[in-house]
């Protein structure tokens, strides 16, 4: 692991599986001994790591979750949609070479598994598919009730076709296909159970599936808490610009005032106070940051409501402050 907290991994293999979908098998460089068994930093099931990538316009951070037996520590396993307009990551990922290096983050998460659910619903549409495959792994592991259905355009376009038949609880995978009248809307009350004690739902996919799913369950009676949701883009515009306020170093004491156009991780690095970003959205959690006094202005979109209430930790890199200063925990 490097002095920023980052692990140096090299790229395995590159495989195709789906429509612009490439399967991509990170594994530690191995600095030991001969017959040393490297190994890399655990995760949970639903867990994303940072990729620290060059594209043509500079260096970029993109989160990708694993999808890999939460158990290996000998990989990681990521799938990556190559976007047709996206920010740059994508294109980068799709362009690497067997052999290259790579930065990668620690892992981390923000899409756990309930570990007291009797049975779980997993519901993915497209690309969000890759934290749940985690999640299938698990409690597949665990020999726990779940069932996983995954929504596609068309066969063609499924992501990880290949990996899902080839796992040993492929007999819990329901395949629907919108090009075949199967679609989430059109059938979102037939996997949507009536919630019963000890059901869990989780669903990863594009934002009007989340919302579809989300209006579904409390139609049907599922309590909030019982419902888990991640999505790959914010609900809305993410606005960070608001009134003048300081923030405090609480190490040091320096006092640092956060202009009206700025946000606090931009002037965290200006005075050379180093804040890992990666999204810059409030969707990932890279930057979230410990707070010590004040009362956060949160509008992140990683931080459960419960989360926020607590007011102990903000996301940097668009949050503000609803007081006049912020003590930080750096």
């Amino acid at each position: 692991m490097s002095a920023a907290g980052l692990v140096e991994v090299v790229v395995h293999s590159l495989t195709s599986d789906g429509d612009r979908v490439l399967l991509v098998d990170l594994r530690p460089v191995d600095t030991g001994a001969v017959g040393t068994d490297a190994k890399l930093p655990p995760f949970e099931a639903g867990a994303h790591l940072d990729l620290h990538l060059d594209s043509p316009s500079g260096s970029v951070v993109r989160q990708y979750s694993l999808i890999g037996p939460d158990d290996d520590t000998s990989r990681y396993l990521i799938a990556v949609l190559r976007e047709r307009d996206g920010r740059g990551g994508s294109a980068a990922v799709h362009g690497l070479a067997v052999g290259t290096r790579l930065a990668v983050s620690p892992p981390r998460n923000s899409f756990r598994l309930d570990p007291g659910a009797g049975h779980s619903v997993l519901l993915a549409g497209g690309i969000g598919v890759t934290p749940v495959v985690a999640m299938a792994e698990r409690l597949h592991r665990q020999g726990a009730s779940f069932e996983l259905h995954v929504y596609s355009a068309t066969p063609q376009t499924l992501p990880l076709a290949r990996h899902l038949e080839g796992r040993p609880w492929r007999d819990r995978v329901v395949l629907h296909y919108s090009s075949a009248g199967d679609g989430f809307r059109g059938n979102a009350q037939s996997v949507i159970p009536r919630h019963t004690p000890g059901r869990a739902l989780y669903v990863c996919g594009p934002l009007g599936m989340i919302a579809s799913a989300t209006a579904c369950a409390s139609a049907r009676e599922w309590p909030r808490s019982a419902v888990h949701t991640e999505q790959f883009a914010r609900s809305q515009a993410v606005e960070t610009a608001g009134e003048e306020f300081t923030v405090v170093v609480a190490s040091t004491g320096r006092e640092l005032a956060v202009g009206p156009e700025e946000t606090i991780a931009a002037v965290l690095r200006r005075h050379g106070i180093e804040t890992t970003l990666a999204c810059e959205q409030g969707l990932c959690g890279s930057c979230l940051t410990p707070v010590l006094a004040g009362i956060p202005d949160h509008r992140d979109e990683v931080q459960s409501p419960a989360e926020r209430e607590t007011n102990t930790l903000i996301n940097v890199c668009c949050s503000r402050s609803l007081s006049p200063s912020l003590t930080l925990g750096i």
